[in-house]
């Protein structure tokens, strides 16, 4: 560990004290995800769960001005900004027991007369649109996280009720606000020799701009509620199947209300090589099955780490639905994408491949991704099908017949959350679409940034844009998002 003036002291000497003089109780990294370099150890008695547990406090400020290059009737360009925070408490463990509360709150700040809430684009999660059409309010106050966890069974944690969530299909997304979570029961185990495996039974979600848990995979309508836009009201994700109605899945005898069940088994066994598989499914529905490999070779200097990835999603029902457009268009009804060879399957697949080279501070990712000429894929959990090879800021790149390919540079990239030196991520995405399915093909062009403060590790911000290019009318616009993070 590096202490002040430069040297390194040897670790059996470092105290307590200077652990928590020198590392952040917790830190954020360039994915948003919070790393917990202190946590609260075992207790004898019940009474110290309370007093020997820890709490992490998060104050936050997120800015979004999205400009059109063409204004319309139907969009505008717009700027709006959330201020807030999050308190944490994790517990001290007894008798293998332990538990999580969090408390989350935004205030979302934008001019209604001229920034309509449903024209707001990623900055409409800094408040719940659902709560504000209905009761005119801007604030969102919510218990993202109340969960108890068992770790008596060896190198094995079971975690019961409203959690964080991070595998392949499904994870937190905190890039707004609030993070994306699940109610449920989640199982991470390390049993098995250089082998991680997660389960997971999650029968709600609650999305960032959300303040109650609604249906894994159904869209609100006029039958599943009596208040004001509906549609906010169930799984309004932007990736979520527009079909998958309540009243559709209703009227075809499929619970609105079914689970998602996943899973997530990594391997390190063979040196240098990597294997992963996931898994998905929401029964009478849709179901997804993951698989990808990446092998490190380690030359002089630097290493290329070359990765592949291929999905099969199964369509168990939601096709005849919904269609296979996520957008949720049907064959034979108006406005229906004529492009699909079976118009009601959702069965696709996708292709990916990478090449990953490190050079000292400098990460250089070449992707490419394929979705076959068959459906869209759906993962509408804050997860991304292409993430780690074609997936930049807000861009979704999984409908059927895409292909898509990146390049991006990644310097100061680190595992602890703090960013002294300047993280820098760039990226060029070129998007080769389908026409015929309504889509469109585009050049994306982003850069991201964050930086902590030398003198105070726990301040932290955050500056990202991307540019979308397109030959298609009233398309473009330039995304630009600004972030300060206090953590304490």
């Amino acid at each position: 560990m590096m202490m002040a003036g430069g040297n390194i002291k040897p670790a059996e000497s470092i105290t307590v004290k200077e652990i928590e003089r020198t590392v952040p109780k917790h830190t954020l990294k360039s994915n948003y995800q919070v790393v917990y370099n202190q946590l609260p150890g075992k207790v004898d008695r019940f009474s110290e769960i309370f007093s020997k547990g820890m709490f992490y406090g998060r104050l936050r400020s997120n800015t979004f001005y999205f400009k059109w290059e063409a204004e319309t009737p139907k969009q505008n360009s717009h700027l709006v900004s959330g201020l807030g925070g999050s308190l944490v408490f994790k517990s001290a463990n007894f008798a293998n027991f332990d538990f999580t509360l969090a408390g989350y709150y935004s205030r979302g700040f934008f001019d209604e007369d001229s920034d309509p809430v449903n024209r707001l684009k990623a900055g409409k999660d800094v408040l719940s649109r659902f709560d504000y059409t209905n009761t005119g309010s801007k604030n969102l106050a919510v218990l993202g996280q109340a969960y108890l966890r068992y770790t008596g069974i060896e190198k094995t944690n079971i975690k019961i009720g409203r959690q964080i969530v991070e595998s392949f299909f499904a994870k937190s997304n905190d890039t707004k606000m609030i993070p994306n979570t699940f109610d449920g029961v989640v199982m991470d185990t390390k049993v098995l020799p250089d082998t991680k495996i997660r389960l997971g039974y999650l029968y709600e979600q609650k999305l960032r701009d959300h303040s109650t848990a609604h249906s894994v995979l159904a869209v609100g309508d006029a039958n599943s509620t009596t208040s004001d836009n509906p549609q906010w009201s169930e799984n309004d994700d932007t990736a979520m199947h527009k079909g998958l109605t309540y009243s559709r899945l209703k009227a075809a005898g499929v619970d609105p209300d079914a689970p998602l069940i996943l899973g997530d088994i990594q391997n390190k066994s063979i040196a240098n090589l990597k294997l992963n598989a996931s898994f998905y499914a929401v029964p009478d529905l849709l179901s997804s099955v993951m698989t990808e490999a990446n092998y490190k070779i380690q030359l002089d200097g630097f290493s290329i780490t070359p990765g592949v990835r291929y999905i099969k999603q199964f369509d168990n029902g939601a096709g005849e639905i919904g269609g296979a457009a996520y957008r949720g268009q049907l064959a034979g009804h108006t406005g229906a994408y004529q492009g699909y060879k079976d118009a009601s399957s959702l069965e696709s697949q996708m292709i990916a491949a990478r090449i990953v080279t490190k050079i000292d501070n400098y990460k250089v990712n070449l992707g490419y991704s394929y979705v076959l000429d068959e459906a869209d894929l759906i993962t509408p959990w804050r997860a991304f099908p292409t993430s780690g090879y074609t997936r930049s800021m807000a861009r979704y790149n999984w409908m059927a017949n895409t292909k898509s390919y990146r390049l991006e540079v990644v310097r100061n990239g680190n595992s602890k959350g703090i960013y002294n030196n300047l993280y820098t991520q760039m990226s060029v995405l070129y998007t080769d679409a389908d026409e015929s399915k309504g889509y469109f093909d585009e050049m994306y062009y982003y850069a991201g940034f964050v930086k902590n403060f030398p003198s105070l590790d726990s301040m932290q911000v955050r500056f990202r844009i991307g540019y979308q290019d397109t030959e298609k009318v009233d398309a473009d616009g330039l995304d630009t998002r600004f972030e300060v993070n206090y953590q304490f």
